[in-house]
């Protein structure tokens, strides 16, 4: 599959901006299954230092710097991307969950794909009680790692309501479990709080779903937007596998990886600092169109 994205942030403020300092995340990665195959992104107004690094995650981050007075804000970013994956059968076999668990915490390795750096709390998505309590059951003992991700996966699609207007991104992780409500970024840190409170590793995933669904086959949840899910680590031989809570989905050729990190607070597509207005309206904007 190669996909044309077009991903347009724009920002409205309510006074002048004299200074603006912004991190941008919009470069689809490489590896995992993709090739990129050309990005651009154009600025308005034009900024006048922009400069380019790789995270600890490996994500192509762009640091943007405005000094031009301004009140509006547009960030128009374009992408080609090629994307060929198979996702293993829900019931493959894997290894015993347990077995997952006691291999990430015996890891060596401190690097990015090391599965022990996703196995403990951070920032957006604490270890708690509840949410360990609500995964257990799909963890039966000597249960496969894989099953077991599935079955989370399946109960939170089925025990949580889409709702773009239930939460915002500060909405703590325990509210939006006792809601029940929320996007994709809140069910990927459940599951996400869930498995590490298992001490399994799952790592936050940000990107893209397909706009347009298959002939006969019903839209995403997500789509038009960035979208998130989680890639757990399921053993050396199967290696890191997506789950995509929000709509049920082992991930494959429908879904375009961003970035990777620990939680949302590692993978913003746009973040930063201004100077100069308290308030400020935001429009995001996503296409995604199969090219072949």
């Amino acid at each position: 599959m190669i996909y044309d994205i077009r991903h347009v942030t724009t920002y409205a403020y309510e006074n002048p901006v004299s200074f603006a300092r912004c991190s941008l995340r919009l470069e689809p990665r490489g590896g995992d299954g993709q090739q990129l195959i050309s990005h651009t992104v154009e600025i308005r107004p034009r900024p006048a230092e922009r400069t380019v690094r790789r995270d600890f995650f490996g994500t192509h981050t762009e640091s943007v710097l405005i000094e031009t007075a301004h009140r509006n804000l547009r960030i128009d970013s374009r992408s080609r991307v090629s994307v060929a994956r198979q996702a293993p059968g829900r019931a493959a076999p894997s290894p015993p969950w347990e077995r997952i668990r006691d291999l990430a915490f015996e890891a060596t390795s401190l690097g990015p794909a090391s599965p022990v750096g996703y196995v403990f709390a951070s920032s957006l998505v604490p270890v708690l009680a509840p949410l360990t309590a609500y995964a257990a059951p799909s963890f039966a003992p000597g249960g496969g790692i894989l099953s077991g991700a599935v079955d989370l996966m399946r109960r939170i699609r089925s025990d949580f309501r889409y709702d773009s207007k239930a939460t915002v991104i500060s909405t703590p992780l325990k509210e939006v479990f006792e809601k029940r409500h929320g996007v994709c970024q809140d069910f990927a840190h459940v599951m996400i709080a869930g498995m590490r409170g298992l001490g399994l590793p799952a790592a936050y995933v940000s990107g893209y779903l397909r706009t347009i669904p298959p002939a006969g086959q019903p839209r995403l949840q997500g789509a038009d937007a960035s979208h998130a899910w989680v890639s757990v680590w399921c053993g050396a031989e199967l290696g890191w596998v997506g789950f995509d809570p929000t709509n049920d989905l082992l991930v494959e050729n429908d879904h375009i990886i961003l970035s990777i990190g620990r939680d949302f607070s590692d993978v913003s597509p746009v973040d930063g600092i201004i100077v100069g207005s308290p308030k400020q309206k935001l429009n995001v904007a996503v296409d995604v169109v199969l090219v072949e």
